[in-house]
C-alpha cells in the first residue's frame, strides 16, 4: 500500500525538523531564537516539494495544489508538536521547559501551553508558507483556477 506523498512528506518534513532541533541541541545552540527560524526552510522545502510532485504527475488544479500542500504542512506540524512534546518529557518536563520557554513569546508557560501555543504558531507560519508557494507556483507554471 503506497501512503500518499502529503503524508509522506509531512512526515518526512517533521523528522528533518526533529533533526534540525537535535543538532542545535548537541550543538548547545538551542537557546539562540533566531536559529529555530531557520525551520521554514524545511516546511518550504517540504510543502515544494508536494507541490512539484502533484504537477510532475499532472495535477494542475490551483485549489487541489492548495489543499495539498496545506496537508502536507499541517501533518508535518502536528507530527512535529507531537514528537516535541514526547521530547520535553523525556528531558524533564517542567523543569526541561523552564528552560525553553524563557524565549518563547510567554515565558513560564506549562509544557502543554507552550506546545499549544508552538502548534498555533507552526500552522500560521505553514500556512503563510502554503500560500507563498502556490504564488510562486502558480506564476511559474500554468495552474488552472
Amino acid at each position: 500500500m503506497k501512503l500518499p506523498r502529503e503524508l509522506v512528506n509531512g512526515f518526512l518534513m517533521s523528522v528533518s525538523i526533529a533533526l534540525f532541533f537535535l543538532l542545535m541541541e548537541f550543538l548547545n545552540l538551542s537557546d539562540n531564537y533566531y536559529l529555530r527560524i531557520l525551520n521554514l526552510l524545511f516546511v518550504f522545502y517540504w510543502v515544494n516539494r508536494t507541490i512539484k510532485q502533484n504537477l510532475m504527475e499532472g495535477q494542475n488544479g490551483y485549489l487541489s495544489n492548495l489543499l495539498s500542500a496545506g496537508f502536507t504542512a499541517i501533518f508535518g506540524v502536528i507530527i512535529s508538536i507531537a514528537g516535541l512534546l514526547f521530547y520535553i518529557y523525556n528531558k524533564g518536563g517542567t523543569q526541561y521547559i523552564n528552560r525553553l520557554s524563557e524565549q518563547f513569546i510567554f515565558g513560564g508557560a506549562s509544557v502543554n501551553e507552550y506546545c499549544f501555543g508552538l502548534l498555533f504558531e507552526g500552522l500560521a507560519s505553514s500556512m503563510i508558507v502554503v500560500f507563498i508557494s502556490m504564488q510562486f507556483w502558480r506564476n511559474k507554471t500554468l495552474l488552472n483556477d
